[in-house]
C-alpha cells in the first residue's frame, strides 16, 4: 500500500506531469507527421494512376469518334499489346458483344459510366485477382468502354508505407520517452537547486545563494531574483540584530535602575502598604525584564542567528537534567515529574541544547502553573524518521481543541490563566525553537490533559 501511494504521488508530481506531457506531444506530432506523409503519398499515387487511365480513356474515345467501333477495337488491341501487364480495357458494342479487351465480362458493380473506382478483377489468362483502378465511359447506343490500370505495385507500396509508419511510431516511443525524461531531469535539477537554497535559508543560513549559469534563461533569471531577495532579507535581518541589541540595551538599563530604586525604597520604608505596593511594582519589573528577554530571544531564533550553536546532544541526558531541575519544585506542588525512559536509548542528535532545554522547561512550567488538577507530568522522547519528538504531557484540564492554535500565539493567555503571572510568550518561544530545528509544535489531547510535542527534524550522531 505504501509503495502504491508513493508511486501515485510520483505520477501526480509536476515533473511527472511534464514528462507525460512532453511524451504525449512528441508521439502526437510524430503520428500527425507520419499520417500526413502516408495520406499525401497515397493521394499522389492515386492521382498519377487516375491521370494515366483518364489519358488512355480520352485517347480511346477520340479514336472511337473518328473511326467508330473498328478503330476503337484496333487501338485497344494495340495498347494492350504495347503496355502488356498494366493496362486493362473492355469494349462492348451496342449489341452487347465484347469487341476488344482483356476482361471476360463487364463488372457487375460498374455502371455504364462512372468515375475512378478501385476493385479486384481477374484478367483473361490471369490466375490471381488483381487490384485495378478503372473508369467507365458510355458510348453511343448501348456501347460502353471500361479503361483501367493494374495498381497492385502501388497497393504494395502503400502497405509498406503503413508498416514503415508503424515502425517509426514504435521507434518514436522510446525516443520520446528519453527526451521527456531528459527534459524532466533538466527542469527538476534547476528547481532542486532553488529548493536547496530555500531550505538552507529556512534553516537559518542567510548567506546561501542560488547558483547561476549566466545563460539568462528564465531559470537563471529566477535564481537572480531569488538571490536579490535573499540579499535584501539578509540586510534586514542584520538590521534587526542591531535594533534588537539596541532595544535590549536601552530597555534593560532603565528597568534595572528601576529595580534598584525599588529596592532602595523598600529598605527606607516601614509602611506595610508601601512595602506591598513596592513588592508588586518589583514583580511587574521582573515580568517586564523576562518578557523583554523572551521576545528578543524569539526574534533571534526566528532570524536563525542561533543555528551556528548546534551541538551533539544526548537526549536521555537532556531529559534527565530537565527532571532534576524541576523535580523538587514539582514535588512541592504535589505533582510527580516523571521521565519515561525507553528500553532502547534514543541516541545523540545535533541541536541547540540551550534553546531546546529552555523550551522543554517552558512546557513543564506551563503544566505546573496553568494545568489545573495536574498530578503527574511526564517527559519523554520518541525517535522518528526525520529526527525526534520531545513530549511533555500532563493530566490536568487541558486546552480545548479549538483554542490550541491560539495558545501558541505571542502574548496570548487563555482566560483561566489570566489571573496568574506570565507573559504569554512561552509557547511562542517553543514553536520558534521547533521551527529553528525544521520542526513544529503540536498540542494534542492527553485524555485527560495536554500533550505538547516538539517535532524536531535534525541529524543523528
Amino acid at each position: 500500500m505504501d509503495r502504491w501511494r508513493s508511486l501515485t504521488r510520483s505520477f501526480s508530481s509536476a515533473t511527472a506531469k511534464l514528462i507525460l506531457l512532453v511524451f504525449a506531444v512528441q508521439i502526437l506530432l510524430s503520428g500527425i507527421a507520419l499520417t500526413y506523409v502516408y495520406v499525401a503519398t497515397s493521394r499522389t499515387v492515386e492521382a498519377e494512376e487516375r491521370a494515366i487511365v483518364t489519358e488512355l480513356g480520352d485517347d480511346l474515345l477520340t479514336s472511337y469518334r473518328a473511326g467508330g467501333d473498328a478503330a476503337l477495337a484496333a487501338l485497344i488491341e494495340t495498347r494492350l499489346a504495347k503496355d502488356q501487364g498494366e493496362v486493362v480495357a473492355l469494349f462492348i458494342d451496342r449489341n452487347g458483344k465484347i469487341r476488344a479487351g482483356n476482361l471476360s465480362a463487364w463488372p457487375a458493380t460498374i455502371g455504364r459510366s462512372t468515375g475512378w473506382r478501385t476493385m479486384t478483377l481477374y484478367r483473361i489468362g490471369g490466375s490471381d485477382p488483381e487490384t485495378i483502378g478503372v473508369i467507365a465511359k458510355s458510348l453511343s447506343g448501348q456501347a460502353k468502354l471500361l479503361v483501367g490500370r493494374v495498381i497492385d505495385a502501388n497497393v504494395r507500396l502503400l502497405r509498406i508505407s503503413i508498416e514503415v509508419i508503424v515502425t517509426a511510431l514504435l521507434a518514436a516511443v522510446p525516443l520520446a520517452s528519453l527526451l521527456a525524461i531528459l527534459l524532466g531531469r533538466f527542469f527538476n535539477q534547476r528547481l532542486r537547486m532553488l529548493n536547496i537554497t530555500a531550505a538552507a535559508v529556512a534553516a537559518g543560513n542567510l548567506a546561501q545563494r542560488a547558483p547561476r549559469d549566466g545563460s539568462e534563461d528564465p531559470f537563471d533569471a529566477l535564481a537572480g531574483s531569488v538571490n536579490a531577495m535573499l540579499e535584501r532579507i539578509e540586510l534586514l535581518v542584520g538590521e534587526l540584530r542591531i535594533v534588537t541589541d539596541g532595544i535590549a540595551h536601552d530597555m534593560r538599563s532603565p528597568l534595572t535602575r528601576l529595580k534598584a530604586v525599588i529596592e532602595q525604597a523598600r529598605q527606607k520604608t516601614s509602611d506595610d502598604a508601601a512595602l506591598a505596593a513596592l513588592e508588586q511594582v518589583s514583580r511587574e519589573a521582573d515580568l517586564l525584564l523576562a518578557m523583554l528577554a523572551t521576545a528578543l530571544q524569539i526574534a533571534r531564533v526566528e532570524a536563525g542567528v542561533s543555528h551556528d550553536r548546534f551541538v551533539t546532544v544526548d537526549i536521555e541526558t537532556l531529559l534527565s537534567d530537565l527532571v532534576e531541575v524541576f523535580g523538587p519544585s514539582a514535588e512541592e506542588q504535589g505533582v510527580m515529574l516523571v521521565d519515561e525512559k525507553r528500553a532502547e536509548p534514543i541516541g545523540k542528535l545535533l541541536l541547540h541544547r540551550d534553546l531546546v532545554l529552555q523550551s522543554l522547561s517552558n512546557l513543564v512550567e506551563n503544566a505546573l502553573r496553568y494545568a489545573e488538577g495536574t498530578r503527574v507530568i511526564t517527559v519523554s522522547a520518541e525517535p522518528t524518521t526525520e529526527g525526534v519528538c520531545l513530549i511533555v504531557a500532563d493530566n490536568g484540564l487541558g486546552i480545548p481543541a479549538d483554542r490550541r492554535e491560539e495558545a501558541k500565539h505571542r502574548f496570548v493567555r487563555l482566560d483561566p490563566s489570566r489571573h496568574l503571572g506570565g507573559s504569554g510568550l512561552g509557547l511562542a518561544l517553543v514553536e520558534a525553537v521547533a521551527r529553528l530545528h525544521n520542526g513544529s509544535l503540536v498540542l494534542e489531547d492527553n485524555h485527560p490533559g495536554l500533550r505538547a510535542i516538539m517535532r524536531l527534524s535534525v541529524q543523528w550522531h
